[in-house]
């Protein structure tokens, strides 16, 4: 082990100190003695320079979007243009607070304002709330609105969901969390929602169907006007999951499809990274006849000046009255606002006219990869993918077990020796060896191309010698935790018998 690959406290030594301070000019309030700790924080005691090694040296080790290709399916993780942080950290952006006086924070509520244009534009839908402050957030805020639509209509006995089997994992999640019930409908031979199988789970109990479009499989759902129309005849709503809205761009809006409510990713297909877990924004849209529904606060323009309407606090600056319909507040103000921003200004960036090259790209660049490595990995779907695909798995390779000498997560490891994220593995649930690739709209062809390169190496050393990806990954900083351990039983701070932490 190096000596800077050591953990913090294993570089400390008794009386080093890494600052000097003044004394305080002030007399400190006294401590109540039942809130003071019965012993010594034990901190590590080491130098500046051991401080600044050991966190720099940290930062190399994580991957981002930045420092590589990110081929990790249904998430999205594409460039984010770096003058977008350059807006969002405009210091008349940062020192603001959400319950200063609408005069004085005009300019943000128009970004709100604009914001909220742009989407119904891009989306076809009617109104957006940036409330919700992830993907999963807008997803319970949106079957919260098909909840009080349907109640407001006296019809409370339509109580469950239609989920296809291909959907996100977070939608019967959200579904159940919103005390709805999760009915499955299967997919056909060709990887779509099966029509036939849908028509019996109608009825009078439905309170709508969740759908991604393209689906998980990256396949467009080609009868979805049908499966609308059928929605819509038993008295359901259609909810969009818009976690894959990449590859429809200026081409093709939920909207128009016959969607009722949609949540956005700003933070997928807008191009804020969110790895790491955040920060997120997940805002959700609705047709005209639900726009009342909308959780609050919101902004409002009347004559050119910006207001916030919410109804629950003294911050009501503005005339207009809060919708008896709304189903309330969701989260403290407005959601995400640096989130927002970065979003808002990549949109302005690229303008109604090449906006629509971000989901042609992403469309080319993901069939480019899946026609390229389909003789070394089992496509189980032959069809034109929109933004992403999947495969199951490294195909026969031969061998007298009539089976491929690696798995899956063989080759997941595999790949980090060459410096690449894995994709996403094992998901969707429909195969067995899944291998879920997305390339996004902002890789360059030689980025492929090398990532395809490094992929028909791996399947070639997957047939002729595949202990050299079973003891994968070589390189790193770690080779193959017991993850499963890890998740039961957590460590998550230093533990030395010498050092109680």
């Amino acid at each position: 082990m190096r000596y800077y690959d050591k953990l913090i406290f294993e570089l400390s030594k008794s009386g080093r100190c890494g600052y000097s301070l003044p004394e305080a000019f002030a007399q400190a309030p006294a401590v109540p003695s039942s809130l003071c700790r019965q012993s010594a924080l034990n901190l590590p005691e080491v130098s500046e320079t051991d401080v600044v090694r050991h966190y720099t040296n940290l930062s190399q080790m994580n991957f981002g979007v930045d420092t590589g290709f990110y081929p990790l399916g249904s998430c999205t993780m594409k460039y984010n243009p770096k003058i977008n942080e350059e807006i969002a950290g405009m210091q008349a952006f940062q020192d603001i607070h959400p319950l200063q006086r609408c005069d004085s924070i005009q300019g943000v509520l128009e970004v709100y304002y604009e914001m909220e244009k742009a989407l119904s534009s891009i989306t076809g839908m009617e109104r957006f709330t940036f409330a919700p402050c992830a993907g999963a957030h807008g997803e319970l805020t949106g079957l919260m609105i098909m909840r009080r639509y349907h109640m407001l209509r006296g019809d409370s006995s339509r109580v469950k969901v239609i989920v296809p089997d291909s959907a996100h994992g977070t939608n019967p999640a959200s579904a159940a969390v919103c005390g709805l019930q999760i009915v499955e409908v299967k997919s056909d031979d060709r990887g779509l929602v099966d029509v036939d199988a849908l028509k019996p789970l109608l009825g009078p109990d439905i309170a709508g169907i969740m759908m991604t479009n393209p689906n998980t499989l990256g396949l467009f759902e080609r009868e979805i006007k049908e499966i609308a129309g059928l929605v819509h005849g038993c008295g359901g709503l259609l909810y969009y999951d818009g976690a894959n809205m990449n590859p429809l761009l200026g081409v093709v809006r939920p909207g128009d499809m016959g969607f009722d409510i949609m949540h956005l990713n700003l933070h997928k297909t807008f191009s804020t990274p969110h790895g790491g877990g955040g920060p997120g924004s997940g805002p959700v849209g609705v047709c005209r006849k639900l726009a009342n529904l909308l959780p609050v606060p919101k902004v409002t323009e009347k004559d050119g000046r910006f207001s916030v309407v919410d109804g629950f606090s003294n911050h009501v600056c503005g005339d207009a009255a809060v919708p008896e319909e709304t189903v309330g507040q969701v989260s403290g103000f407005m959601g995400n606002f640096s989130v927002i921003l970065r979003a808002y200004t990549y949109i302005l960036m690229l303008g109604r006219q090449n906006i629509k090259m971000a989901g042609k790209l992403a469309t080319l660049g993901a069939n480019y990869v899946k026609e390229s490595l389909k003789d070394c990995y089992r496509l189980p779907i032959e069809a034109v993918c929109k933004h992403e695909f999947v495969f199951d798995g490294l195909k026969d390779d031969g061998s007298s077990t009539g089976k491929p000498g690696a798995t899956t997560l063989d080759v997941a490891k595999r790949l980090l020796d060459f410096g690449y994220h894995a994709p996403t593995i094992y998901f969707p649930l429909l195969f067995h060896q899944a291998i879920m690739i997305e390339p996004t709209e902002t890789e360059s062809k030689e980025t492929l191309d090398a990532f395809i390169d490094v992929m028909k190496k791996i399947a070639r050393e997957a047939a002729a010698d595949p202990d050299i990806l079973h003891t994968a990954p070589h390189d790193a900083p770690i080779s193959r935790p017991d993850e499963t351990e890890a998740a039961r039983h957590p460590v998550v701070k230093f533990q030395d018998e010498s050092r109680i932490i």
